[in-house]
């Protein structure tokens, strides 16, 4: 294999897609050679995503179409469905390695002939014994190649009864201060805007012994790389810290962006998710970025369809989901995950209420983004430019477009003029 070729393919996340990029690295460092094509792969690597049972469901159609389409093509499944189903994916036809995530940094290794696979061909392990990282910059694969994802922590310590993610990430762990700052250093050469990202950032720093938090950490890119901006992905409301949030404010090089799951905005149903908030607590942390940032982009996770998620309850959700500053959602309609405590509750939704409720909550979040650009007419923002042919970026998360067709990778100053079908139009006033 060291001189054949290879395609890897991600589904799911940006921590999935990360994890793609590492692997690539490491197989070109061992001379094989990446294609832009599966057809044309000698090997081909699908690291899978196991959050929903669609998500298992692509990633079975994808085998079989690789198989189908590149018989010839030897195929190693990977990721968070390869963790929890390994047996079941050896099972297809055209698979010949199911490496789970707890074993996914000896990939190299094994298609280098340096390791012996096991379980006819499967490599799985306990992953809560896992201790490392997989992690190297990504872009985005929607074609914005000008603001690079850097995966910093991996895995979680929460025990939501809906997710299966901690049982196929593991426990969380994080790259270490020095190591990131040098990726960003080195990124800030190429890059304007960095996205830091992890299963659950907030919790980068938290272990035994540390003293560093995410603050601390973004303070440090801030002092010792040039960096112009950073953006955080994800991060659990309880993490959102006073601290953190007034860094956020006084910073112009910290994109205005709080993205905090919700899930549900009704407390009998965050209970049940065993989710480690309550509404109150969860509008503290929302309101409290509003008041120091009036124009942040303010988005959420929100999930339809829990067991036991009545009218009454989903009624709850919603009028706290109204309630609160949010400019986009993210709405996922529930899916039972094998193996977690949910899949077992009474109650069960139907899928068409589910999917009701699901356009429901999306008809809400379009009112509330049309109504936060709408605001911004007349104003003055600021934005990355993200392709020549004119599409940028903004600080707070919309898409902008621009007049004219500007550079891509710069960070200008913009005019908003007036609102599209889906973000803004503006002109450029100039570079920041």
């Amino acid at each position: 294999m060291a001189e054949g070729s290879f395609f890897v393919q991600s589904f799911g996340c940006r921590a999935t897609q990360a994890d793609s990029a590492a692997i690539e690295a490491q197989l070109s460092g061992r001379g094989l050679t990446g294609v832009s094509e599966r057809a044309s792969a000698q090997l081909v690597i699908l690291n899978t995503c196991t959050v929903t049972a669609e998500a298992d469901s692509d990633a079975r159609s994808t085998i079989r179409r690789v198989h189908r389409e590149n018989p010839a093509a030897r195929i190693l499944v990977t990721g968070c469905y390869a963790q929890r189903a390994p047996d079941e994916i050896m099972a297809m036809p055209g698979v010949e390695w199911v490496v789970g995530n707890s074993h996914k940094t000896g990939i190299a290794n094994l298609l280098a002939g340096e390791s012996t696979p096991y379980h006819s061909q499967i490599l799985t392990g306990d992953i809560f014994e896992t201790t490392d990282i997989l992690t190297a910059p990504i872009l985005d694969s929607t074609g914005d190649r000008t603001r690079p994802n850097l995966k910093i922590q991996d895995g979680c310590h929460n025990r939501c009864s809906f997710c299966v993610i901690p049982y196929v990430r593991g426990k969380s762990r994080y790259v270490g201060a020095d190591e990131v700052v040098e990726q960003v250093r080195s990124l800030a050469t190429r890059y304007k805007e960095v996205v830091l990202s992890g299963i659950n950032l907030g919790r980068w720093g938290r272990a035994t012994g540390s003293q560093m938090r995410l603050a601390d950490l973004i303070r440090r890119m801030l002092a010792e790389t040039e960096i112009a901006r950073i953006r955080l992905s994800s991060v659990e409301p309880m993490d959102f810290s006073d601290d953190l949030l007034e860094l956020m404010a006084g910073s112009g090089r910290i994109a205005k962006h709080v993205h905090a799951p919700l899930q549900s905005g009704s407390d009998t149903i965050l209970r049940k998710m065993h989710r480690k908030y309550r509404p109150r607590h969860y509008a503290s942390r929302a309101l409290k970025a509003r008041e120091l940032m009036p124009d942040a982009a303010i988005g959420a996770d929100v999930m339809t369809g829990f067991p036991g998620e009545t009218d009454e309850l989903f009624e709850e959700s919603r009028a706290f989901i109204e309630s609160m500053p949010f400019t986009y959602l993210h709405v996922f309609t529930y899916s039972e995950r094998p193996g977690t405590p949910a899949a077992e509750m009474a109650g069960s939704v139907p899928m068409a209420v589910r999917k009701d409720r699901n356009r429901v909550l999306r008809e809400l979040a379009a009112r509330k983004n049309l109504a936060f650009r709408e605001g911004l007419v007349g104003r003055e923002i600021t934005a990355v430019t993200i392709e020549p042919l004119g599409l940028a970026l903004s600080d707070n998360y919309l898409k902008v477009q621009l007049d004219m067709p500007y550079a891509a990778n710069r960070l200008v100053r913009l005019r908003v003029r007036g609102v599209t079908e889906q973000g803004l139009s503006a002109g450029v006033a100039g570079e920041v």
